[in-house]
């Protein structure tokens, strides 16, 4: 079986930003989209992330809709007139003309601040702007003469910074073509899985197999200290320490680790990693649930439901009963792979999530038939990492009472991104245009998921059951006997 398409593609991710595929072509579709005008839009605070990998000029992880998938959307959704008006509104929140007249008297550092604030004005979720100005803002910054790029830069960087969305921000040169570089498959690294943990301190979360980063000596749950000079503290993200550890094919890379007390030297050499999203095994057997497979997903891609599924069938070929799925630590990635791989369990007609734009344009995504197991018990393990489309996922299977959550809740991120290149190599910004709501309804967004039987969430990576106490299984069985 495969997956149907999305219509919007989108990524939820929370830590980096990553870069994916928005090719989601299959038969046999599980999935239905539709859109209705909100007439009671909730907070518009909700965080999620989108990224379109095909528009380099506007890439990334949560996209910017492409004429074809715009053209798509308007075939597909049931209300076109909301998203006629949509576009509408759009059109109308500044005059161009009254920008076009005075662009061609600008200076090279004057127009890319003009870029930078039409790309955020023309899709930013919150229309008040934060409280500002937004068009006052603007003409200060353009009638501003600048030295050089790098005040022009400054200016953009503070100017989104106002809008008090951490999710909203400037990407300099480097940040941004390293997010390109990573989605274009042009730059290596080492193979390691960044997080943040309860010290605030950036870790190895995990280390991918025969990558430099395993052959080198690095495990799981190391402290980075310093990677190639730049020393690292609790205010560093994992942005940051990828942005560092990443770079050409065969270069080499210092990393300063610490375990246990005890600071650890190396020296790697970055190759092209290629990161096992999703893995599966067999952990024995459980009072009443019988032989329980497990399969852990990383991060959701436009491939993870096609995956989890091939997984999920060698695993029943080795007698398992019920299932656990680990997204212990998975920070997100393409909404669509969350969607998809929640409705490998769902009956049909189940709402998946919904996704509303800033015009308060409603997108439901819901199954459209039934997936590959309706009955076998299953298990959601999270913690505080599980973050955007791991969150989307999680819902979909709570709320639709297909299976029991366990573990820790999650961290709460609810809003879509997309990712715009700026002109001339000057980097790109992020913007937040929407947020999601989960089938009930419900805004997670710095709330979180709970969970439905609180277990430790520490155990191996490669041994998720450890974690688990019968009542999570008990609960899952109830769940699946009375679907």
């Amino acid at each position: 079986m495969s997956i149907a398409v999305m219509r919007v593609v989108s990524v939820v991710s929370f830590g980096c930003l990553c870069v994916a595929s928005n090719a989601f072509v299959g038969p046999a579709p599980r999935m239905l989209t539709t859109s209705h005008a909100m007439q009671s839009p909730q907070d518009d605070t909700t965080d999620t992330k989108r990224l379109l990998q095909n528009e380099i000029t506007h890439p990334i992880t949560p996209p910017v809709t492409t004429l074809t998938q715009m053209g798509r959307f308007m075939k597909q959704t049931m209300s076109t007139v909301a998203i006629a008006m949509g576009i509408m509104a759009l059109s109308t929140s500044y005059s161009p003309s009254a920008m076009a007249a005075d662009y061609g008297s600008m200076t090279d550092e004057q127009k890319v601040v003009a870029e930078a604030w039409r790309l955020v004005d023309n899709s930013y979720l919150d229309r008040t702007f934060n409280g500002l100005d937004w068009f006052q803002m603007r003409q200060d910054a353009v009638k501003k003469k600048y030295k050089n790029v790098d005040e022009a830069r400054s200016t953009i960087d503070s100017m989104i910074a106002k809008l008090g969305d951490k999710y909203t921000r400037y990407l300099p040169p480097a940040k941004y073509q390293s997010i390109v570089n990573s989605a274009t498959g042009t730059l290596a690294g080492v193979g390691i899985e960044i997080s943040v943990n309860q010290d605030g301190r950036v870790i190895a979360s995990d280390v991918e197999d025969n990558s430099p980063a395993k052959n080198g000596g690095i495990q799981a749950n190391d402290v980075f200290i310093e990677v190639d000079g730049t020393k690292f503290d609790t205010k560093s993200t994992p942005d940051d320490v990828a942005l560092k550890l990443r770079g050409p094919e065969g270069s080499k890379v210092g990393v300063v680790m610490e375990r246990n007390g005890k600071t650890l030297d190396y020296i790697l050499t970055r190759q092209p990693i290629t990161i096992t999203a999703v893995k599966s095994y067999m952990a024995g057997s459980q009072p009443g649930v019988g032989k329980v497979g497990v399969i852990r997903i990383k991060s959701f891609s436009g491939t993870t439901a096609k995956t989890v599924e091939e997984k999920y069938q060698d695993l029943k070929k080795q007698g398992a009963q019920a299932f656990v799925i680990d997204v212990r630590g998975n920070p997100g990635g393409l909404l669509p792979g969350g969607v998809d791989t929640a409705s490998l369990f769902l009956d049909a007609d189940k709402p998946v999530v919904y996704v509303v734009n800033k015009n308060n344009v409603v997108d439901t995504q819901a199954t459209l038939a039934p997936g590959l197991d309706l009955e076998s018990p299953v298990v959601v393990l999270t913690d505080s990492g599980t973050a955007s489309a791991a969150e989307v996922f999680t819902a979909a299977m709570k709320e639709n009472n297909r299976a029991a959550v366990a573990g820790a809740r999650t961290f709460g991120k609810g809003v879509v991104q997309t990712i715009r290149s700026l002109s001339n190599d000057n980097g790109g910004v992020a913007i937040t245009v929407a947020r999601y709501e989960t089938p009930q309804h419900h805004d997670i967004n710095k709330q979180g998921i709970p969970v439905d039987v609180e277990t430790p969430v520490d155990c191996a990576k490669d041994d998720a059951t450890a974690c688990l106490t019968p009542a999570a299984f008990q609960a899952a069985k109830k769940l699946a006997s009375s679907s």
